[in-house]
């Protein structure tokens, strides 16, 4: 049931995504876990504390936070049932799917490129990622855009369908609380590096597969799209993922590099501090531009598109084996 659930709840997301009148009258299940780790990141993480004491406060937040939406997401289901309740199940599981929206935020900085020039181009892809973008010429915005599609690819599309399909709407709804609390809490600051570590550490570990698959997919999509060479989209994941800071986002980004003969990643400028990461596609090209962003999305879609149908054919397989 479960991989049936995380089918139809890629199909509907990718057919009705998460009307803007409903967001704007109830909000969106992400705003309402960011308004429970916003409470927490100010009860257990008080100015003064020892940094034993805040990490300590960041382990109980996130033992809180796994209740609530394992909780929360057990009770629905149980509530909502097998049979017509499966679609609300997964009507509900697709807002926490973000296909449309993702293509609908990189597609616009390709727009802004195209049509309005540099600044738009920088305004918008501010909106999708964490770094300087007063600072990016029009190869960093695109390089920013594509990155951004591959990480999110696998954080907001890849990574809560395998949960869903694994443990049904509880594992979804834990993965994105997850998530969201490393988004809000998981950096380097003063204020977070105790507290958000083990928020951090908890997302690192439910990312390993997803980020993978997510790899796989966009290696198979290079056949589909027409974008690059499988093989050669392979090696470039086997070669520089594991290159990267991160032990998730170098497999998307180094399979989207491959697969565009780009050079992803590398030195990139936060809160005016440079991190230098390694370079995902070392010897591709630098210079992307806004058809280089058009080309990634051709290719995000396809690799979509191959998880849908496999949803759906383990789906049906799993069906008839029963």
């Amino acid at each position: 049931m479960f991989v049936l659930l995380a089918f139809l709840s890629l199909v509907l997301e990718l057919a009705l995504g998460y009307p803007d009148r409903l967001f704007r009258a109830i909000g969106h299940p992400v705003t309402w876990i960011g308004r429970l780790i916003g409470f927490l990141d100010r009860m257990l993480n008080r100015q003064g504390w020892t940094l034993q004491s805040r990490r300590a406060g960041g382990v109980a937040a996130l033992c809180i936070l796994l209740a609530v939406a394992g909780g929360a997401g057990w009770g629905l289901q149980l509530l909502l049932g097998a049979g017509a309740g499966l679609l609300f199940t997964a009507l509900l599981a697709s807002s926490l799917i973000a296909q449309r929206s993702l293509a609908s935020h990189v597609e616009a900085v390709a727009s802004a490129l195209e049509t309005e020039g540099l600044e738009a181009g920088r305004r918008a892809v501010s909106m999708i990622v964490g770094r300087d973008t007063a600072v990016l010429d029009e190869a960093g915005v695109s390089r920013a855009a594509i990155e951004s599609l591959a990480e999110n690819f696998s954080d907001g599309v890849v990574a809560p369908a395998f949960w869903l399909a694994v443990l049904g709407l509880p594992g979804a709804l834990v993965y994105k609380a997850v998530n969201t609390a490393d988004s809000m809490v998981g950096h380097r600051t003063p204020r977070h590096q105790a507290f958000g570590w083990a928020a951090a550490r908890f997302d690192d570990l439910i990312n390993l597969p997803a980020s993978r698959l997510t790899a796989l997919l966009i290696v198979a999509a290079a056949w589909f799209a027409g974008t690059g060479s499988p093989v050669k989209t392979w090696s470039t994941v086997r070669r520089d993922a594991w290159r990267h800071r991160s032990p998730n986002a170098g497999w998307p980004e180094a399979a989207m590099a491959g697969a565009l003969g780009l050079a992803l990643a590398g030195p990139r400028n936060y809160g005016g501090v440079l991190v230098d990461d390694a370079l995902m596609g070392e010897g591709g090209r630098r210079q992307a531009v806004a058809a280089d962003i058009r080309r990634a999305l051709r290719l995000y879609r396809a690799a979509d598109a191959i998880l849908i149908v496999l949803m759906g054919v383990l789906a049906g397989l799993l069906f008839l084996h029963g």
